[in-house]
């Protein structure tokens, strides 16, 4: 079934509407009317959105998703356009920047993000969920890295990580074409890791979402940290961190409570400490 989700009524250059259930931090792009066509005040709003969910203690995992009918349609260029000439940035330096790929003078994201796409899925669109640990897609996205139609280059992350999930090829052919594709396409590449009837991707994204935050909080971020440095780092980087890293987390209340709940047969009560 779809998730039931209240639209509030954005303004003119949209919003970020943020949405707390228990442990999630819900994130929706916010300016259907324009097919959720990006502006500088949504990519500040998505940032800001994005350091609140790593610095909030009771937010354990994040939800990007969008408002109407389609994810996003891509950047509005007649309003973006000033930012890509004089190389400005539409995100204040130091908060979290949620392409994740280690952009100087940005924070990187500690804590999970699920993305559920649907509809309408371009250029900026794909590069959000590709810097998303897990994406959920219905099975109506039309998917399209369109930057070379345009003369511009992808700057979001898709250089990087297409080549990662899927190979040199693939990334080529949809990095250099800019053709449309489909969600089955995107589950071959592995840019996306569940296709949905459209409806319940949403409901979804939630459902593993709410199942991450039931671990234990800190070893859901060194396990996820542990994953990227070993791509970003390579393996022996990685390996650098199991001892230390292990010990910590030994040490930690909800180590204590994870050897409780093994002995009385329960399920863990974590609290992140």
């Amino acid at each position: 079934m779809p998730l039931a989700i209240e639209t509030p009524t954005p303004p003119p250059e949209g919003s970020i509407h943020c949405e707390v259930r228990g442990h999630v931090l819900l994130i929706g792009i916010n300016r259907p009317a324009k097919r959720n066509g990006w502006t500088p005040a949504m990519f500040q709003q998505l940032a800001e959105a994005y350091t609140r969910l790593d610095d909030e203690p009771a937010l354990r995992v994040g939800v990007l998703h969008a408002f109407g009918e389609h994810f996003t349609a891509g950047l509005d260029l007649p309003i973006m356009s000033a930012y890509l000439k004089g190389g400005k940035k539409a995100i204040p330096p130091g908060l979290v920047e949620p392409h994740d790929y280690g952009l100087v003078g940005y924070r990187r994201r500690a804590k999970p993000m699920v993305a559920a796409v649907k509809g309408i899925c371009f250029t900026v669109g794909i590069e959000l969920m590709l810097g998303a640990d897990i994406v959920v897609a219905a099975d109506n996205c039309r998917f399209a890295q369109l930057e070379v139609q345009r003369c511009i280059m992808p700057t979001g992350g898709a250089t990087l990580r297409m080549a990662e999930r899927a190979g040199v090829g693939n990334a080529m052919l949809h990095l250099l074409t800019g053709d449309e594709f489909d969600s089955a396409e995107a589950l071959r590449c592995n840019f996306v890791q569940k296709v949905l009837p459209a409806g319940q991707e949403l409901a979804e994204a939630l459902r593993i979402a709410e199942r991450i935050a039931q671990q234990a909080p800190q070893a859901v971020v060194a396990t996820r940290q542990n994953v990227l440095k070993a791509i970003e780092l390579g393996q022996a980087a990685a390996v650098a961190d199991f001892i230390p890293v292990q010990q910590r987390l030994a040490h930690s209340d909800d180590a204590a409570e994870g050897v409780r709940s093994f002995i009385e047969k329960r399920p863990a009560r974590f609290t992140g400490t």
